[in-house]
């Protein structure tokens, strides 16, 4: 029996085809028409539907590289089910570069939305009912915000153990338990019905090889672990991510110029030194040690800091083979042969 065709908004994408829909938003001051693109691939087979989306900050944007990346995969050929992939789901940041909505509104709290509440609210309603509503599972990609960068990392709810296993399937190097904050996308899709794994990377305003490969085969991964996509062409994973059992963030004790000692991804002892706050004449330092053991899984990005300013978030993890681990997780994305290092840089 003949598989039915996708309909989107008034689309119609056929078994086996691809498509790009715009979905109308509103206007934008000038009239120019403001729409959220929806690249739709409907897969010859039944199967799962997916959805990944991207710059819902509108800064964030290694998220729109990742979804590039995953639209050429030449896995898709063989898509068992339904891609959605919205690469800037935030147009109006997008474009102004900023982290915000027009009223400067953080969207990733307005969600589930509603039809006639504010321009935030208005989109979170269109991406609800449009995209998250018709999904088994979404894929959610965001970096830092701007000024610091992140470890790449997926963070799951973990409502259920194959959600879970999804996140572990993704291959970051680090996995975080979350808690679903009121008014993100993913509290409102899983209250809908349809988990959410978020993927951190990076950091806003900015493109990394190393993050942009890991979210798109990750992607590819999940994929793969769904059923939706053949093996072919995937290298599996010989070292597990690590699992976050806490984490904390590290502020500088005073103000004034910051001089970092350790990168994101390096495991530090307790009591080992971090870095060092100095005033701009140098006469005075405070010092910023490891309260205990752990991964750092972000760093500010400045040289100049305000007291009480995030400088280090510092994971507890298991002490036994972090290290190890994520030497092992690092030396096999660099071995990935799927994405060419130079498409970017």
């Amino acid at each position: 029996m003949a598989r039915e065709p996708l309909n989107l908004s008034g689309w119609t994408v056929a078994p086996g085809t691809a498509r790009t829909i715009e979905l109308p938003i509103s206007v934008q001051t000038d009239h120019t028409p403001a729409t959220m693109s929806v690249r739709a691939v409907h897969g010859r087979r039944p199967g799962p539907t997916l959805f990944v989306s991207a710059a819902i900050h509108g800064d964030e944007i290694i998220g729109v590289e990742i979804c590039r990346r995953l639209l050429q995969a030449p896995q898709l050929a063989s898509l068992r089910g339904t891609l959605l992939v919205v690469p800037i789901v935030n147009t109006f940041g997008f474009l102004n570069q900023s982290r915000y909505m027009p009223d400067r509104r953080d969207l990733n709290r307005c969600f589930p939305g509603s039809e006639r509440g504010s321009l935030a609210s208005r989109l979170a309603n269109i991406f609800m009912t449009q995209i998250a509503a018709r999904s088994d599972l979404g894929i959610d990609l965001h970096s830092a915000a701007i000024h610091r960068t992140n470890l790449p990392q997926i963070r799951v709810s973990a409502s259920s153990r194959e959600t879970l296993d999804l996140a572990r399937a993704f291959g970051a190097p680090l996995v975080i338990r979350a808690k679903l904050r009121e008014g993100s996308m993913r509290e409102a899709a899983r209250k809908a019905g349809c988990d959410v794994l978020l993927y951190e990377a990076g950091e806003a305003l900015r493109f990394d090889e190393m993050s942009a490969r890991i979210g798109a085969s990750g992607i590819l991964r999940v994929m793969r672990a769904m059923d939706m996509i053949p093996a072919r062409g995937l290298p599996r994973r010989a070292a597990q991510p690590v699992v976050v059992t806490g984490s904390v963030w590290l502020r500088a004790p005073a103000s004034g110029l910051l001089r970092l000692f350790r990168e994101v991804g390096e495991h530090v002892e307790d009591g080992q030194l971090l870095a060092i706050v100095s005033s701009p004449f140098g006469t005075h330092e405070a010092e910023i040690r490891a309260p205990a053991a752990g991964v750092l899984m972000g760093r500010a990005t400045m040289p100049v800091v305000n007291e009480g300013d995030a400088v280090y978030h510092l994971a507890d993890v298991p002490v036994d083979d972090t290290e190890d681990r994520l030497s092992q997780l690092t030396a096999e994305l660099d071995a990935d042969p799927m994405f060419d290092e130079d498409e970017i840089l």
